[in-house]
């Protein structure tokens, strides 16, 4: 009589990432030099947009396309979505403090996460935000535009930086004779025409693609997918931007990784081929 063995299941080993992480990583420290290039191509970019900046006939012409095509679409609530929460002080304050303060974290926790967990999906999404940030500056060159705390009075827009309580400089704006931004508001906000793109919304987005599959509780995955939607409101409320600039966000996000996918595809033939030659 012969029995019959009982069979154990055993669960499929995790599929792991063939892409390659980033060279950081194979040596000792590496985590610094991500940190120094990452600091020195941010403040470049930085440095760009405030050297891109355009006239302000040019900007408020290209907000005046923004708003016939908001309505045009159907979308141009900023209005009447800033006019239903500007008396309520201690909200308005809450989303300027969010504005100036979130957008920077954020990207930053969600690429020390990946450095760290997922090095391969960290050299994809450290290359597409990089790209949008290239991408950005051609767009503040190209089409320098007014945001919606800047229009003049009568769209009826409030500068909700200026005024409710913010971390940032709560300092009016003003338009020389010239039309252009005084010396005192540029050295405070820099460009303040770079608003096609919105990257508040392009950066949320972002970080929250770019984390999603590490997560794993469902709690956490609704607040990091809440996040952009915050960012939305924000950019509306604070009128600091055109709901069509997060649209551009997107748009730019898109191309950022669209160009990041390419850069991998191109590195893996070139990875291929040597080890055919080889």
């Amino acid at each position: 009589m012969t029995t019959n063995a009982p069979v154990t299941a055993t669960a499929p080993a995790p599929a792991t990432d063939s892409r390659p992480g980033p060279l950081t990583r194979r040596i000792r420290h590496g985590w610094i030099v991500e940190v120094l290039v990452g600091a020195g191509i941010y403040l470049f970019y930085d440095w760009l947009r405030d050297h891109v900046a355009g006239v302000s006939a040019d900007a408020f012409r290209h907000a005046q396309q923004i708003v016939d095509a908001e309505k045009f679409l159907g979308l141009y609530h900023e209005y009447s979505i800033q006019q239903a929460f500007l008396g309520v002080d201690w909200f308005m304050s809450f989303w300027n403090i969010w504005y100036g303060t979130i957008h920077f974290v954020m990207p930053v926790v969600a690429l020390v996460w990946m450095y760290r967990k997922a090095p391969a999906r960290y050299v994809r999404w450290r290359n597409t935000i990089v790209l949008m940030l290239g991408v950005s500056i051609v767009l503040f060159w190209a089409y320098p535009l007014m945001p919606p705390r800047l229009m003049p009075a009568h769209y009826g827009f409030v500068d909700a930086a200026a005024a409710f309580f913010n971390f940032g400089p709560q300092v009016r704006v003003h338009l020389g004779p010239n039309g252009q931004p005084s010396a005192q508001a540029i050295r405070t906000y820099g460009n303040l025409f770079a608003a096609m793109p919105s990257l508040h919304v392009g950066w949320s987005t972002w970080s929250t693609l770019a984390v999603w599959p590490l997560l794993r509780r469902t709690w956490a995955k609704v607040l990091w997918a809440l996040y952009p939607v915050s960012i939305f409101f924000c950019i509306v409320v604070t009128a600091n931007h055109w709901i069509l600039d997060a649209v551009g966000g997107w748009m730019v996000l898109a191309v950022g990784y669209a160009g990041a996918r390419g850069i991998e595809w191109a590195l893996s033939r070139r990875r291929n081929r040597v080890s055919v030659a080889t």
